[in-house]
């Protein structure tokens, strides 16, 4: 297909899995679950930070996560007391483990404590048609408190040449208002024009068949050739091609 006919077939698959009904088989709907913003944010980043693997199981332990945490996860993050933390100690998700979910826990009350929570942090670095530097200064800021080496594996860091998709794709949840009550548009301070889409195997497998992207491995190198190709397509919004991308490449095995 040329250009124009390529443009004309991604919008059609946005407007069919940028629709309430992609909830019910994504991560997604654990935020979905909460009307509170800080609610809303905590789940989402705890959720986006184990989405790799199967999407049941992400689901399913994202969902624990909650229950752990009273399903009120801004008043768990913000008042429990150590003995509270105990609860956490059986949960593992891959190679997430309880050790780095507290740390998760303590992270975030650091973020809200001391930096006024996870907007303000990410939106302080933002750039013009980038949040990869931004997602790795927070990075710094979430580790400032002690830790394990370790945990820190769970974070990606732009600036080493990951594709960072987890946080990307909790950016894309937290910043875009599609109008359609998937994604959630809460986030006023960051424009989706700066988003990135979240790169992955099925992404980028279908980037690469519409011609959208050449480099071979999933980094970030290839997520700034996939950035540059979709904003040719919406500066405003280019990160709405993700449900495009995905959706062919999970759904129709594109």
């Amino acid at each position: 297909m040329n250009a124009s006919e390529r443009h004309s077939f991604l919008d059609e698959k946005v407007a069919l899995y940028n629709h309430p009904k992609f909830i019910e088989s994504d991560p997604i709907q654990i935020p979905h679950q909460f009307s509170i913003k800080e609610d809303i944010e905590i789940a989402g980043f705890l959720t986006a930070t184990i989405s790799w693997g199967n999407r049941k199981m992400i689901i399913s332990n994202s969902q624990k996560m909650m229950d752990l945490m009273g399903n009120s996860p801004y008043d768990f993050v913000m008042n429990h007391q150590m003995h509270q933390l105990e609860r956490l100690e059986n949960f593992v998700h891959r190679t997430f483990n309880s050790i780095d979910l507290v740390t998760f826990i303590k992270g975030l009350q650091h973020i809200y404590t001391k930096h006024d929570g996870l907007e303000a942090v990410f939106a302080q670095h933002q750039q013009p048609n980038s949040m990869q530097k931004s997602i790795s200064e927070f990075k710094k800021t979430f580790f400032e408190i002690e830790h394990l080496y370790r945990t820190q594996k769970h974070l990606s860091d732009p600036m080493n040449n990951s594709a960072a998709k987890r946080i990307n794709m909790f950016l894309r949840w937290m910043v875009r208002n599609d109008n359609k009550s998937v994604d959630f548009g809460i986030w006023k301070t960051i424009p989706a024009s700066a988003l990135s889409c979240p790169l992955d195997v099925h992404s980028g497998n279908v980037a690469r068949k519409l011609g959208l992207l050449t480099r071979k491995q999933n980094d970030a190198k290839a997520l700034s050739e996939l950035d540059i190709n979709l904003r040719l397509l919406d500066k405003n919004d280019p990160v709405k091609y993700d449900f495009a991308l995905f959706g062919l490449g999970v759904f129709e095995k594109f």
